[in-house]
């Protein structure tokens, strides 16, 4: 096992003992898991807090702060963050205006979201959840019932922040989150397995010169397995298979979000590659794109791979987007 760690067993707490040292402006609790935007109660707002298990980095922790989350609980690697950390979460950033959970949809975050969303409402504070759901690639699996939840979380983080930083009530705020994930799908796919510390070892089989269509972003199984293909063929697979969704939802209309996302180990010179064949296919078949993001933003751990996921905008949402955001791994206009 290559890593840069210390071991496996302080993985977690030693990534947040250096985001603390990198961020000040964050108030990140090493030894409780939590990580909280300095001043989150300041103006009112209404609060936004994320959470999973660590590996996805940024996602969830990078994205706290203005015009994003409020605070990210990070569980272990792979692991859902437990009750009392998102309770504690929720507290902390709670300004009397009530509190929003994103959740992926991955059967322990959804328990563990639910169960403090009650125990929050037993303190008195108002809580909404809004379920992340976006990736075509299965329906139900040993991780979800129903589609997992991937890139389309960074939209609905972003774009839901934009309306709590703007002063939106809770309702508003959950109800723009929901209308984000109905417009966003996603697809992955694997070219090389990733390896937990605790494993040392790829969590899964993938032998040379195939890769994994519509995997997840635990490594869970995708539609299936074939050689390998150019960045032109994938690109023909993930955009067709995400705008057939899409158009389940209804007719076209208007322009599209689109992230090129990596999973953790490919470098940019092949997701810049990738991208250009992603907007290819989505010029050929007449669809507009607004605005883009290439980069690593939900990954999962040393996989290497790629995902796309897009998302019908409006003009609400378009500029929601382009509201200014100032976080660890997201910032513009600020």
């Amino acid at each position: 096992m290559r890593m840069l760690l210390n071991s496996p067993g302080t993985v977690v707490a030693d990534a947040l003992r250096g985001m603390a040292a990198a961020h000040p402006e964050l108030d990140v609790d090493v030894e409780r898991r939590v990580v909280v935007r300095r001043n989150a109660r300041d103006g009112g707002r209404v609060g936004l807090v994320s959470g999973g298990g660590s590996g996805h980095e940024p996602l969830h922790a990078g994205f706290v702060g203005y015009g994003m989350l409020s605070a990210a609980c990070p569980g272990e690697v792979f692991t859902s963050p437990v009750p009392d950390q998102v309770l504690r979460a929720a507290a902390a950033v709670d300004s009397g205006q009530g509190v929003l959970f994103v959740v992926k949809n991955y059967t322990g975050d959804v328990l563990n979201f639910e169960m403090a969303a009650e125990l929050a409402e037993e303190d008195g504070l108002r809580v909404e959840r809004v379920l992340v759901d976006d990736d075509v690639a299965v329906t139900d699996s040993l991780y979800t019932a129903g589609r997992r939840g991937t890139g389309a979380t960074l939209f609905v983080e972003k774009i839901a922040g934009a309306a709590a930083e703007e002063g939106a009530p809770l309702e508003r705020v959950a109800d723009l989150a929901r209308r984000v994930n109905a417009a966003s799908r996603s697809f992955g796919v694997a070219l090389g397995a990733c390896t937990t510390p605790a494993k040392g070892s790829p969590t899964f089989d993938l032998p040379d010169g195939e890769l994994e269509l519509g995997v997840g972003i635990h490594g869970e199984p995708g539609r299936e397995r074939r050689p390998m293909m150019t960045a032109r063929e994938i690109a023909e697979v993930a955009v067709g298979a995400v705008l057939e969704d899409l158009a389940q939802v209804g007719p076209a209309d208007g322009p599209v979000l689109a992230l090129v996302n990596g999973t953790g180990a490919t470098p940019l010179l092949e997701l810049y590659g990738f991208h250009a064949e992603v907007a290819r296919v989505l010029a050929e078949r007449g669809v507009p794109v607004a605005r883009t993001l290439v980069g690593n933003y939900v990954t999962s751990l040393d996989m290497a791979g790629c995902s796309v996921t897009l998302c019908r905008a409006d003009e609400e949402l378009l500029r929601l987007w382009d509201a200014p955001v100032r976080t660890a791994a997201l910032r513009w206009g600020c």
